[in-house]
């Protein structure tokens, strides 16, 4: 499976709800803009785009079973979404468990130093930066707590004028 093809697949998923689907493009944008940045391998790569795609896959089952998509209820309903998501495609099965475990753990930072995990949350950082309008001082503290990549970090400063 492509990118391209998790992108569609997602889009149908979403069922028309414009802000999940702007979300996670933006999202993919930017973690493959990083990669490429950062000289990723091909199947790293694919596999960081993969899980960027559906890194919100639990968004849509967490407001209809507790109300909100608070970051620890993504995480915790995400796995067998992401398996779901993912059975019937040609990803291989160890692709498939390491974008499920970044997924599963993409609101909890420095879990790893995987290449595809920082990334990915640099990227979703700087998606959700502007969409909640976070204060310059939140930006300043992420850059240096959160942001690892120098690509990250230059598109941090560049975008948000830090």
């Amino acid at each position: 499976m492509t990118a391209e093809e998790a992108i569609v697949k997602m889009i149908e998923e979403a069922d028309g709800n414009l802000h999940d689907i702007a979300h996670f493009l933006k999202v993919h944008a930017y973690a493959r803009l990083i990669g490429y940045m950062e000289k990723l391998d091909e199947k790293t790569q694919l596999c960081l785009e993969l899980a960027a795609v559906v890194h919100d896959i639990a968004c849509p089952l967490c407001r209809e079973k507790y109300g909100n998509t608070n970051g620890h209820l993504q995480e915790k309903e995400s796995a067998e979404l992401v398996e779901r998501f993912f059975a019937v495609t040609d990803v291989e099965g160890d692709m498939i468990e390491r974008i499920s475990w970044i997924v599963s753990h993409h609101h909890t930072y420095h879990l790893s130093t995987e290449m595809d995990y920082q990334i990915l949350l640099e990227a979703d950082y700087l998606v959700n930066a502007d969409e909640s309008s976070y204060p310059k001082e939140a930006l300043y503290q992420a850059k240096d707590a959160l942001f690892v990549t120098e690509s990250g970090r230059k598109l941090l400063t560049s975008i948000y004028q830090l």
